[in-house]
C-alpha cells in the first residue's frame, strides 16, 4: 500500500505502530484464531445447514490448532455450533457476529449487486434490528463461550453489496454495548477505517480489519509487507484503540474473477499462512485466519470461482498442503 495516499509518506518505525494490545486490554488469553463456516455441498446460509455430527467433525479437526472461532451470524448454524461446544465440552471461544444486510442501495457496487427494491430494504432494516437483538441475547445467554461481538461484516466499504450507512452501524454498536458485557467491534476492510468509520471508532471497543493481498493482485513475495502496511496504517490512524485482524487469507484456485490464477495455489497459501502467523504471533496480534474450510456455495457456479477456495481444508475435509503435516488423514 502507498502510505503517501493517506499522508504516511515513507516507512515509519516499529515503535510508531505499537497498537494497544487486544489480549492485554481485555484480559483474553493469547491463542490462535480462525474464521469458521461449516457449509458443505448442497448447504448454504438460509437453506440446508450442517448437521450436529458434521459440525462436531469440523470442530474436532480444528480444536488441536485453534481456540478462537469467528462466526458471522446469529443463525441456525451458529446455534448448532454453540450446542456442539457446550454438549461436547470443547475448548473454543467465539467472536459472534450479526450479519446485517443492505439498508441502502449501492449503485457503485462492482459485483453486479447492491441495488434493491425499497420494500426489500425496509425488510432488511427490520431483520437487522432482530439480528442485533439476537446478538445481545446470545451474548448474555452464553457468556462462557462468546468472548466478543461484531455488529456486521463488510457493510460500509465502497464495493459492498450489502451497504449499511455508517450512522446506522453506530446505532447498532451503541445498542449492543448497552445490552451486553463483551467487547464490541465491526468487521470491515482496512480502507474504511482510514476515513469514513471515524464516528464508529469512537463507539466500539476495538477495530477489526480485513486484508487480502491476493485480491489486490499482489505477488506472494510482497504479500506480508502489504498486509503489515494495511494493519499499521489503521493503527497509526486510530491511536489508543486495539486493532485486530478478523480476515486475512490466500485462495488456492481462481478462474480469473478478481484474482490472478497464477498467484493462487496451495504452495502460496502455505507461504502466506506461515509468514502471517509468524509475524502476528511475534507481535501478539489477534488474527482470525480466513478460513477453515472451502465453501462450495459461495460465488458463481464456476468450479474455480475464487470465493469457494480459501479454506485450509478442502470441502471434503481433507487438509491442503499447509495442514498436511499437522493432521492425520
Amino acid at each position: 500500500m502507498n502510505h503517501c495516499a493517506f499522508g504516511f509518506c515513507g516507512l515509519l518505525s516499529h515503535d510508531e505502530f505499537i497498537s494497544m494490545n487486544f489480549f492485554e486490554h481485555f484480559g483474553v488469553t493469547p491463542a490462535k484464531a480462525i474464521c469458521y463456516s461449516g457449509f458443505r455441498d448442497g448447504q448454504q446460509p438460509g437453506g440446508s445447514i450442517p448437521s450436529y455430527d458434521e459440525i462436531k467433525e469440523d470442530l474436532l479437526l480444528l480444536q488441536p490448532h485453534w481456540k478462537y472461532l469467528r462466526l458471522y451470524d446469529c443463525d441456525e448454524h451458529a446455534a448448532r455450533v454453540i450446542d456442539v461446544i457446550q454438549k461436547d465440552q470443547l475448548d473454543f471461544k467465539l467472536m459472534l457476529g450479526a450479519y446485517i444486510e443492505a439498508e441502502m442501495n449501492n449503485f457503485g457496487c462492482p459485483w453486479g449487486g447492491g441495488v434493491y427494491e425499497e420494500e426489500q430494504l425496509a425488510k432488511n432494516q427490520k431483520s437487522n434490528e432482530q439480528k442485533i437483538q439476537r446478538l445481545i441475547d446470545w451474548a448474555n445467554q452464553y457468556p462462557h463461550i462468546v468472548f466478543s461481538l461484531s455488529v456486521g461484516n463488510e457493510s460500509c466499504v465502497d464495493w459492498s453489496g450489502n451497504y449499511v450507512p455508517v450512522n446506522r452501524v453506530v446505532e447498532f454498536a451503541k445498542k449492543v454495548k448497552a445490552g451486553a458485557k463483551q467487547p464490541v467491534t465491526f468487521c470491515e476492510n482496512y480502507v474504511p477505517w482510514l476515513n469514513k468509520l471515524k464516528p464508529l471508532v469512537e463507539v466500539i471497543d476495538f477495530i477489526s480489519i480485513h486484508t487480502y493481498p491476493v485480491w489486490e493482485y499482489k505477488h506472494i513475495h510482497e504479500s506480508l509487507d502489504y498486509t503489515r502496511d494495511n494493519y499499521e496504517s489503521v493503527v497509526k490512524m486510530n491511536p489508543g484503540k486495539p486493532v485486530v485482524i478478523t480476515e486475512a487469507g490466500w485462495a488456492t484456485n481462481s478462474n480469473g474473477r478478481g484474482i490472478n490464477p497464477e498467484h493462487v495455489n496451495e504452495e502460496n497459501q502455505k507461504i502466506y499462512f506461515d509468514d502471517l502467523m509468524e509475524w502476528t504471533e511475534k507481535e501478539n496480534i489477534l488474527t482470525f485466519y480466513f478460513e477453515a474450510f472451502d465453501e462450495p456455495w459461495k460465488g458463481s457456479s464456476h468450479p474455480l470461482e475464487p470465493e469457494k477456495h480459501w479454506g485450509l481444508f478442502k470441502k471434503d475435509r481433507k487438509p491442503k498442503i499447509v495442514m498436511s503435516n499437522q493432521v492425520s488423514v
